[in-house]
């Protein structure tokens, strides 16, 4: 496996994900310099530019010639095929694509890139801003080993990687943790909406909501235990927490959270062609 600090990076597309990736491959050491971005518009790549310094074009092909041994591709999956068809003559032979793009099954990608060309699958979410997400990896079987922790390599300067078996998966992983954040901040805004009902005033309800989420994640993610375990702990008899817990039972909280990741999963499936 190359080191990262030792090769040249391009991404299509510069949205919020790439940007989130250039800025962990800046703090994991490699040089702006070895950093090529290419973006339509004039305004995004002027704050690319000026916030990480980074070499930024308008043209995809660009990337591609830059000798960039990965090219990572960050553009809406609506746009994948124009931008792949586009760039057809364009790749030179073993450089790795990435690709971030939901929805967008290996094979078809592996149909818009010359024959042979290396290429991984990713899903990663919105944490990776700050350093803490988690992306979901499937590589075909014909990737090599040191393509395979190239690839792993890149994505860990965001969060942390799971490589996954089965393809099939790419949907629920896309509905889960995907789509999971969105659940979590609409969890937050309701438990702070409820602290403003008890009279709090918003700024400490919100701040409350927020440090109860990350202390009780980061808790679960520390301890490896099951979560019912964890809330069993909080769960005095007769107490405050089973009051709201049968509430929560009630209003069918548990069972609405299971149907929306159904839902997100359902949604990801007819996307991807599937149904």
């Amino acid at each position: 496996m190359m080191r990262l600090q030792e090769i040249k990076i391009g991404f299509i597309g510069g949205g919020n994900m790439a940007a989130a990736m250039i800025q962990g491959l800046l703090k994991a050491g490699v040089a702006a310099r070895q950093i090529v971005v290419s973006e339509p518009d004039d305004g995004r790549q002027q704050w690319l530019q000026t916030q990480y310094g980074v070499g930024v074009s308008g043209s995809n092909s660009v990337v591609v010639q830059s000798g960039a041994e990965v090219v990572i591709l960050a553009v809406k999956p609506g746009k994948v095929s124009s931008v792949l068809q586009a760039l057809q003559a364009d790749w030179q032979t073993g450089q790795l694509l990435i690709s971030i793009a939901a929805g967008v099954a290996l094979a078809q990608l592996q149909a818009l890139l010359p024959a042979g060309q290396p290429v991984v699958r990713v899903m990663p979410n919105t944490p990776a801003l700050i350093g803490e997400g988690i992306a979901a990896l499937y590589a075909a079987p014909s990737l090599s080993v040191a393509q395979r922790q190239t690839a792993r390599a890149l994505l860990e300067v965001s969060g942390e990687v799971v490589e996954i078996e089965d393809e099939g998966w790419m949907d629920g992983v896309t509905a889960l943790s995907g789509s999971g954040p969105a659940y979590v901040y609409l969890i937050a805004e309701a438990l702070s909406d409820g602290g403003v009902a008890c009279g709090l005033p918003r700024p400490l309800a919100d701040r409350l909501a927020i440090r109860t989420l990350i202390g009780s994640a980061r808790l679960l993610d520390a301890s490896g235990s099951h979560p019912g375990v964890l809330k069993n702990q909080v769960t005095s008899p007769g107490g405050t927490t089973i009051a709201g817990l049968i509430r929560l039972e009630t209003a069918g909280v548990r069972g609405a959270l299971i149907e929306a990741v159904q839902a997100a999963w359902q949604r990801s499936r007819t996307l991807s062609g599937k149904s």
